[in-house]
C-alpha cells in the first residue's frame, strides 16, 4: 500500500483528492457545551515553534436551521481567546488577555460579548512593525459594515495595545479580519473587507500605513465589486516581491487568486484555486521555505473536511486537493490558518465538529506538503 500511495502522489489525476501523509490531529480547545469558532477572523502567528492563534469561545446550541445558522447560542456572551503552543502545535494552553475583549455593548456577528472592553481610539502611530514579537489582530463588529478595530503586540501576544480605529476609507463600512504584511519598521499593508455599495458584504481593499499605524491610505480595491448575489471577502495575502502581491479571496462558492504588480494599486485575477468550497469558506495562504505556496480551507459539503492545495508557480496553477481530515459531522467548520514549523511541517488550525449535534472545537493538524 505504501508503494501505491507514493505512486498516486507522484502522478495526480486532475480533480482527484489525495490524502496527506500521516497527518496528526491535536485538540486546541475542546470543552463540553462550548462552541469554538472562526480562527481565521482572529489570526495565527509563529515565532519558530512558538505558535499563537486567536478564536471565539461561545456556547454550543444545536440550531434547527442546519446549513443556515451556526450552532452557537446567540443569547450568551462569547469570549475572545488565545491558544499558545511552545512545541510546534503538539500541545496548547489557553490565554485570555483582557485587552482583546470587544468594546462594551457590541454584538460580534450577532453574538453578544463579555463586558469590559475598551472603546477604540485613534492610533498615535510609532508602532515598530519589525519588533521580534510583533503581531496584529484586526476585528469587526458587523460582518457587513463594521465598525472595525485593530490591536498590536510586541511581546508575542502577552500584552496588547489598542483597540485602535480602522477608518472606513470612504466605503459604507469595514468588516475587518486579520490579514496583513509587514513591509518595514513603520510600514504595513493590510487587506480589509469593505461593504459593497448596497451595504452588504463585501469586497476586498488594500490599504497601507507608512507612519507606524497613525494613518492608513487606500491603495486600491482588489478586483471589481462582486455581483449582487456574490461577495468577495476574507482575504489571505502574501508579498512575492518589492511591488508584487498575491491575495486569495473567499467568494460565496469558490476561492479566487489575484495578483498586483504595482504594490496593490491594480489587480489581475490569476486563477480560481478552489472551484467549490461546498458552501463558502475562507482561504489560508502560506509560502513554504522551498518557495511553494499552500492554500488550506474548509469544505462545507459531504464529506465535510479540511483540505489543502499546493502551487509551484506563485498561484498561477494549483495541484489537486490534499485531504487533511474528512471526518466532519456537519457543515459548521473550517476558517483555517496555517503556519510552517522549523522542521518544515505545517500546522493548520480550524474550527471543527465530528457530530452535527455536538460541540464545535478548535483543532490542529500537523502535516507535510
Amino acid at each position: 500500500m505504501k508503494i501505491l500511495r507514493r505512486t498516486l502522489l507522484q502522478l495526480p489525476v486532475a480533480g482527484m483528492v489525495l490524502g496527506a501523509a500521516t497527518p496528526r490531529h491535536r485538540d486546541v480547545f475542546s470543552k463540553p457545551g462550548r462552541f469554538g469558532g472562526w480562527p481565521a477572523n482572529h489570526g495565527m502567528w509563529a515565532w519558530g515553534d512558538e505558535l499563537l492563534v486567536g478564536f471565539e469561545a461561545g456556547w454550543f446550541k444545536a440550531n434547527s436551521k442546519e446549513g443556515r445558522e451556526h450552532s452557537i447560542d446567540y443569547s450568551k456572551a462569547a469570549e475572545h481567546v488565545l491558544a499558545r503552543s511552545l512545541d510546534g502545535g503538539e500541545t496548547w494552553t489557553l490565554e485570555k488577555p483582557s485587552a482583546l475583549i470587544a468594546p462594551d455593548g457590541m454584538l460580534v456577528a450577532g453574538v453578544p460579548v463579555e463586558p469590559g472592553g475598551k472603546t477604540p481610539v485613534a492610533c498615535p502611530g510609532g508602532i515598530d512593525f519589525l519588533t521580534p514579537g510583533f503581531a496584529l489582530t484586526a476585528r469587526m463588529t458587523s460582518i457587513h459594515v463594521g465598525p472595525s478595530r485593530f490591536l498590536v503586540t510586541g511581546d508575542k501576544g502577552k500584552n496588547w495595545q489598542g483597540p485602535f480605529i480602522i477608518p472606513d476609507f470612504g466605503t459604507p463600512g469595514i468588516a475587518a479580519r486579520t490579514d496583513y504584511i509587514v513591509d518595514g519598521q513603520n510600514s504595513l499593508t493590510m487587506f480589509l473587507t469593505a461593504a459593497k455599495a448596497n451595504k452588504k458584504e463585501g469586497r476586498v481593499i488594500c490599504v497601507r500605513t507608512v507612519d507606524g499605524g497613525k494613518s492608513f491610505n487606500l491603495v486600491g480595491p482588489v478586483g471589481p465589486e462582486p455581483a449582487a448575489e456574490d461577495f468577495a471577502i476574507m482575504p489571505s495575502s502574501l508579498r512575492l516581491g518589492p511591488r508584487t502581491l498575491l491575495s486569495t479571496i473567499r467568494h460565496r462558492k469558490f476561492i479566487a487568486a489575484w495578483r498586483s504588480e504595482d504594490n496593490g494599486a491594480n489587480w489581475t485575477q490569476l486563477s480560481q484555486p478552489v472551484d467549490d468550497t461546498g458552501g463558502g469558506n475562507p482561504p489560508a495562504l502560506v509560502r513554504l521555505k522551498d518557495g511553494r505556496m499552500v492554500l488550506t480551507y474548509g469544505f462545507r459539503n459531504k464529506p465535510y473536511s479540511i483540505r489543502a492545495r499546493v502551487s509551484k508557480d506563485e498561484g498561477r496553477t494549483w495541484g489537486p486537493d490534499i485531504m487533511l481530515r474528512d471526518d466532519g459531522g456537519a457543515w459548521d467548520l473550517g476558517y483555517t490558518r496555517t503556519v510552517q514549523r522549523k522542521d518544515g511541517k505545517l500546522v493548520t488550525v480550524y474550527y471543527y465538529n465530528t457530530n452535527a449535534g455536538a460541540e464545535r472545537f478548535i483543532g490542529a493538524t500537523i502535516w507535510e506538503a
